[in-house]
């Protein structure tokens, strides 16, 4: 992650961009079909997890505008704890510092930590694509953060192929607004036939992101984020918004661009990574004792 963690249980939780988001159809049901790519960033929340011996699964913290029985880590510490017959509970602590509404994953990603670290402290010996399909039942971004992996998505973004992409670093602008996605993904503009792409495509420069034109009509601190940062880079929405992104080669550069944010509004600089830092951090952990 991209500090130090505030202590050695500390779990990390990171973020994703979308590096593109192409709609290629609907199902029947009403779901989009996408085409997308996952990375992770080195930056996230962070997750703490103190085992009980009474069954039950509490939150410690405040998380504002999640009511705790909402909360997705208390749902996928409940779903883990039925599927695997877990006798054992848990009380979760959340460090928040991932923005709601920002398409940066931060819910998804808890719920994920949640998953892969209760299978590993709980002892369930679950696979990563048991886990996965029980996180798909909580969001569709679950199973990326569960493998692990970046990768190239489709299906409504659960059918994941690995990729080995470049490992910039983002400058990642924060607009002071929460992008609805249900309500972008209802808007009658949104483009919805894009024609599918390949890997390769994406590779030599295709995809785009199609919920940019609606975010951008739709919310106006995002699209001016977005065009303040297109004067350093090509500048991006990741998933359905609020936050936008733009690779930089390195973190000097980088930084020099954050450093000249307007006054008001917020950003951060993180590190593309193939590998999530949750499995960083699984790989160094010993084997849990119960």
């Amino acid at each position: 992650m991209d500090a130090v963690a505030p202590d050695p249980a500390a779990w990390p939780a990171p973020a994703k961009l979308n590096l593109m988001l192409r709609i290629v159809g609907r199902r029947a049901d009403g779901y989009h079909l996408l085409q997308t790519v996952f990375q992770f960033l080195d930056r996230g929340d962070w997750l703490w997890f103190d085992l009980r011996d009474d069954g039950l699964i509490e939150r410690a913290s405040t998380v504002p505008g999640v009511p705790a029985a909402a909360d997705l880590t208390v749902r996928a510490a409940h779903l883990l704890q039925r599927a695997a017959g877990v006798r054992r509970g848990v009380t979760i602590r959340i460090a928040k510092r991932l923005p709601m509404g920002g398409g940066l994953g931060g819910g998804s990603s808890d719920a994920a930590t949640t998953l892969v670290a209760l299978n590993h402290l709980w002892r369930t010996d679950l696979t990563l694509a048991e886990l996965a399909d029980l996180g798909l039942t909580l969001g569709a971004d679950v199973p990326v953060f569960v493998h692990g992996r970046a990768a190239w998505a489709e299906g409504v973004g659960e059918r994941l192929t690995p990729v080995d992409l470049a490992e910039p670093w983002f400058v990642v602008l924060i607009p002071a607004c929460h992008v609805a996605t249900g309500a972008v993904f209802a808007d009658p503009d949104l483009t919805r036939n894009s024609s599918p792409i390949t890997i390769t495509d994406f590779v030599a420069g295709a995809g785009g992101n199609d919920c940019e034109a609606v975010v951008y009509r739709r919310y106006s601190e995002v699209a001016a984020a977005a065009s303040w940062l297109a004067q350093f880079g090509q500048a991006r929405l990741t998933g359905t918004g609020a936050c936008v992104f733009a690779a930089f080669s390195d973190a000097p550069g980088a930084e020099r661009v954050l450093a000249g944010l307007p006054t008001g509004w917020t950003g951060f600089v993180a590190r593309g990574c193939n590998r999530s830092p949750l499995h960083e951090y699984l790989a160094r952990r010993p084997t849990a004792s119960i």
